[in-house]
């Protein structure tokens, strides 16, 4: 008889954990079932998981089957010595035709419709997880809303055949939600497989561009134009910020670029984010005889002025 490397089947080392041996059998199962599988040899690969599955996953079964493994010959020969599998419940009662869902060597060793316990398990595989990315405004993420999302899919129909379908979702979009991070809707995955429960969907989300806010995980940042004489002087102006304008102090001599830190103006959380103001100078358009004179008249006051000094020159 031809041993039957079950490690192998599954594409699992040998030092694989119960996690990893589980994750292989979900997706060699959803590759090979028989209801949804359009290889030729589906029937026949979903056996030989199911009896991989079926040892791997048992961890007395599993030491009992290394250490048979152990007595393998090189040509690949191989026989049960006697008496081995003592010790193992197995039902044995299966109806004519059944033997045939097991290989040879699976029967040889756990006698044809072997399961722990003396029942039969159908195959059962939750379904596969769904991941999507939905676009939402940046005010959602602040505030939070509901909003109606329609995904395209594959489901099954009543024979158990794959088809694409577009669902209409209504999802919660909680305030304080980040960029990136992921939504799970319980159960709006995939079905399951032979009464297995449904998977789930994990919606992504990403920000709008905003015309005026730039994100950085819960901070945001806005550019806020000044005149000369309120950088230069200071001022008091008023800004817009997510939860309304707001009167901000603008220090003396500040410069292009400076940024003015508003505590816990940006995406709600613990803690929230900031709202960075940048300053950029604005310089009035030498557009009428007026403006030009007063160019003229403050670069007669400040001659020694050379916003190039830090080049060199």
């Amino acid at each position: 008889m031809e041993f039957k490397d079950y490690y192998s089947i599954l594409g699992v080392e040998r030092t694989a954990g119960e996690d990893e041996i589980r994750r292989a059998y979900r997706k060699l199962a959803r590759k090979y079932h028989p209801d949804v599988s359009k290889e030729k040899d589906a029937e026949a690969r979903m056996r030989d998981v199911n009896e991989a599955y079926d040892v791997l996953r048992d961890k007395e079964k599993r030491l009992a089957y290394d250490n048979l493994a152990a007595g393998v010959s090189p040509d690949g020969g191989f026989a049960p010595p006697p008496g081995w599998d003592e010790g193992f419940e197995f039902h044995r009662g299966a109806a004519p035709g059944d033997e045939a869902q097991f290989s040879e060597f699976f029967s040889s060793l756990f006698g044809g419709r072997a399961r722990r316990g003396g029942a039969h398990q159908e195959f059962r595989a939750r379904g596969e997880d769904h991941h999507a990315a939905v676009e939402i405004d940046l005010e959602d993420a602040i505030k939070g809303a509901t909003r109606d999302i329609s995904l395209r899919s594959m489901q099954m129909d009543a024979q158990g055949r794959p088809h694409m379908q577009t669902r209409t979702l209504s999802v919660r979009i909680p305030p304080g939600v980040r960029e990136g991070q992921y939504i799970r809707l319980a159960g709006q995955g995939m079905p399951g497989y032979g009464g297995g429960e449904n998977g789930d969907l994990y919606l992504e989300i990403r920000f709008k561009p905003h015309p005026r806010y730039r994100v950085d995980g819960r901070d945001l940042y806005m550019n806020v134009p000044v005149a000369p004489w309120e950088a230069a002087l200071g001022a008091s102006i008023d800004v817009p910020t997510p939860g309304g304008a707001v009167e901000v102090s603008v220090p003396p001599g500040s410069a292009n670029g400076r940024k003015l830190r508003l505590r816990g103006r940006g995406i709600p959380g613990e803690p929230a984010g900031d709202l960075y103001l940048v300053l950029e100078v604005a310089l009035p358009p030498a557009d009428t005889e007026a403006a030009r004179s007063a160019y003229r008249k403050l670069q007669q006051e400040l001659p020694s002025f050379n916003p190039r000094r830090h080049m060199g020159v």
